[in-house]
């Protein structure tokens, strides 16, 4: 499966609620997990930290969060199924985001420190979950898509906030007028 990227519309599209897991769900959230995998694989510097649903075009309120965002060797992931965000909290603080769908672009994107969700697991166990840090950026860069949001959204206007992955695995920054600003295939809407 090829993972859908900007500007392709799907990634602009608020998903569908999931309501009752069926085999189709599971076999989707399969996918995602092997999808994200074998992306890692071919970007050596990079963790495949999450996935959402429509980054492989499936209209589903699923992401899925891989379970030690520190590890590059545990491979395991927790689906979430119809995540909801209940509160955040927390100083807004600035780190750095990537994503499978914006390709060898990164961004210095604010969020608040915690997050508190619900969802249900695969399984279909209802769960809330606290987040804090990492893994609360995380959670909510993939809830965004599955409202049609990119991280690139956040800092749509911010010229410094830019930057590229150079050959060595640092992040250099990029000229915001001449590769950001008017780049339509970046943005994948009208509005850019």
């Amino acid at each position: 499966m090829n993972i859908v990227t900007t500007p392709d519309p799907r990634l602009r599209q608020k998903c569908r609620k999931v309501n009752k897991i069926t085999p189709e769900i599971t076999d989707m959230i399969a996918k995602m997990r092997e999808a994200s995998l074998k992306w890692e694989k071919d970007h050596p510097f990079e963790l495949s930290a999450a996935m959402a649903a429509p980054q492989l075009g499936f209209d589903r309120r699923i992401i899925i969060v891989r379970d030690d965002l520190d590890d590059k060797k545990n491979a395991s992931f927790t689906a979430f199924i119809d995540p909801e965000v209940i509160k955040t909290d927390g100083e807004l603080e600035e780190d750095f985001e990537g994503c499978l769908s914006v390709p060898s672009i990164y961004g210095k994107v604010p969020r608040p420190k915690k997050v508190k969700i619900k969802a249900l697991l695969e399984d279909g166990t209802p769960v809330r979950v606290k987040a804090e840090g990492s893994l609360a950026r995380t959670i909510l860069h993939e809830i965004d898509h599955l409202n049609g949001i990119l991280f690139i959204d956040h800092i749509k206007d911010q010229k410094d906030a830019f930057f590229r992955m150079n050959e060595k695995g640092d992040l250099d920054p990029v000229d915001y007028e001449k590769e950001i600003k008017n780049n339509q295939s970046l943005w994948g809407d009208e509005d850019a």
